[in-house]
């Protein structure tokens, strides 16, 4: 019994990381299709989204973006002074949508 439970538990070991959580395989499933909505020409990359607007968030420091697929838009994501900023954007026309304050 023994060597059967620490085979079942060095298997959980192994196999635990592999698996995503739902949360995980959603944003790769996102970013999966904002790459194939920007081959077929139907929204900006996300470089051209960060080239507008990085310049507009002087003293902010850029940490990274999400693409969401249902609202067709890009997250970018900034903090400043300890706070976090979104600026949510536009990902057909690159017009920024929201900032948060």
């Amino acid at each position: 019994m023994k060597p059967l439970l620490a085979s079942l538990l060095a298997l959980g070991l192994v196999a635990g990381p592999l698996t995503a959580t739902p949360a995980e395989a959603q944003r790769r499933s996102d970013q999966g299709e904002a790459r194939k909505e920007m081959r077929a020409g139907n929204i900006l990359s996300s470089r051209e989204i960060e080239n507008r607007v990085l310049p507009t968030m002087r003293g902010a420091e850029y940490l990274g973006f999400d693409y969401d697929r249902t609202a067709m838009a890009y997250r970018l994501k900034f903090i400043r002074d300890g706070r976090v900023l979104y600026v949510d954007v536009d990902a057909r026309t690159g017009r920024i949508l929201r900032r948060s304050r």
